[in-house]
């Protein structure tokens, strides 16, 4: 999840152009014959998702920090696995991808910086495989959460371990803000993610493949996302460069949906998007909100369409902001994402900020610790939303005011049901 969607909008957004190329149809047919549709019916047998997110990137929330011991990682781990459990939770989005690494043994990237301090080192056992049986033994769902084109929060690719893909292919890389990101404008750059990523779906039983709200990197004021190229040499049939962008990301879940059903039937696809797909200032479909930040503008990602088609089995927006907030009011975003998700076979959770649970930072009404179960009862109004997700498991563990103590107190007064 990215620190720009959690800690406030950006610049103001561009305006551009639906578009999906011919060629992507036939992988959408596939697609959507079996979507999502099977899930609602899942989920109804199993009650509603209580989630959290587990961060790796940064040693967010684990490791605490890199180059603990193979048996202080884990302990560490089951201890966030103990926590979801006690919250009365029934599933953990682990990020096991966070920067065009691993945290498994992956023939196609190095093993994680995060785990050892030093990229390509092993750790000397398997997190992901470890986390699915623990999760699985605890009653808890295991989402594998991968970040696609991320490449590192730097733009020196000499940091890189010398063997990284984007070392080996340097025209794959942009950097941009700060940051290295593979261009999601070149095909073989598509089809080299999706085979890093699946691989942990062909080696492990994970109950859904989940990415966050990272596709165009967020924009940055006076930068250039330079794709020249890229769309000098595939942008041809399409009406501008943001209409081609749109349909590089709808491509990359269009086949990752059609792929993972491949690998491992029954196994979920979600995705977490920022919050506010469009304005309605900017478009009469959008939400009565008005943030800085547009996923379908600023980060090419049509994720209205991906729900109303059926392309993926859930969305869990971040709805980042509390009850009454100007910009972006979470009282108007939940019917507003209930409406798109209603009839479409695609499940709505949502992502809730625990993080800004009494930080002095926030508005007032994060320093009510009553603030998040309102969010929950709020939203039991909309029968659309199946869940919720809580970021992040520093703060479901810490709890600084009670915040989560008092969801659980308000709605998780019953065990959580679970697909295991």
């Amino acid at each position: 999840m990215g620190r720009m969607s959690r800690r406030g909008f950006a610049a103001a957004a561009a305006v551009g152009l639906s578009g999906l190329a011919t060629a992507g149809l036939a992988v959408a047919a596939e697609v959507s014959g079996g979507g999502g549709a099977d899930a609602p019916a899942r989920r109804a047998r199993t009650g509603a998702l209580r989630g959290m997110w587990l961060a790796t990137v940064a040693n967010r929330d684990w490791p605490s920090k890199p180059g603990l011991t193979a048996a202080q990682q884990r302990t560490e781990l089951l201890a966030h696995l103990d926590t979801a459990a006690r919250r009365r939770l029934n599933a953990v989005i682990f990020q096991v991808r966070p920067t065009a690494d691993a945290l498994w043994p992956s023939p196609y990237e190095p093993w994680a910086q995060c785990l050892t301090g030093v990229q390509g080192r092993a750790p000397g056992w398997d997190p992901l495989g470890t986390a699915v049986k623990e999760a699985h033994a605890r009653g808890l769902e295991l989402h594998a959460w991968f970040n696609p084109y991320r490449v590192a929060n730097h733009t020196d690719p000499a940091k890189l371990v010398a063997s990284h893909p984007a070392r080996r292919h340097p025209d794959w890389v942009v950097p941009y803000g700060g940051k290295l990101y593979y261009n999601p404008g070149l095909p073989e750059v598509r089809a080299f993610v999706q085979d890093a990523m699946l691989d942990a779906v062909k080696k492990y039983a994970v109950d859904a493949v989940h990415w966050d709200d990272y596709f165009y990197p967020y924009p940055v004021a006076g930068q250039v996302f330079d794709d020249d190229a890229a769309y000098a040499a595939h942008g041809g049939p399409f009406p501008d460069r943001a209409a081609w962008r749109r349909d590089n990301i709808d491509r990359l879940v269009l086949e990752t949906a059609a792929r993972i059903r491949r690998i491992r039937p029954g196994t979920k696809f979600g995705i977490s998007p920022f919050g506010v797909w469009r304005n309605a200032v900017t478009d009469p479909l959008g939400s009565d909100t008005r943030a800085g930040v547009q996923t379908y503008d600023d980060l090419h990602a049509d994720t209205r369409k991906w729900v109303r088609e059926n392309w993926i089995d859930y969305i869990c927006p971040q709805l980042y902001w509390n009850i009454g907030f100007t910009a972006a009011d979470y009282a108007k975003l939940i019917p507003w994402w209930a409406q798109v998700a209603r009839g479409s076979g695609t499940e709505l959770y949502v992502g809730e900020a625990l993080y800004k649970a009494g930080d002095p930072a926030q508005p007032a009404a994060w320093q009510d610790p009553a603030e998040l179960s309102r969010h929950l009862t709020l939203a039991k109004g909309y029968p659309q939303v199946r869940g919720h997700v809580f970021f992040s498991a520093k703060e479901v563990a810490a709890d600084r005011v009670g915040a989560m103590a008092r969801v659980v107190a308000d709605h998780y007064q019953q065990p959580a049901r679970h697909s295991r």
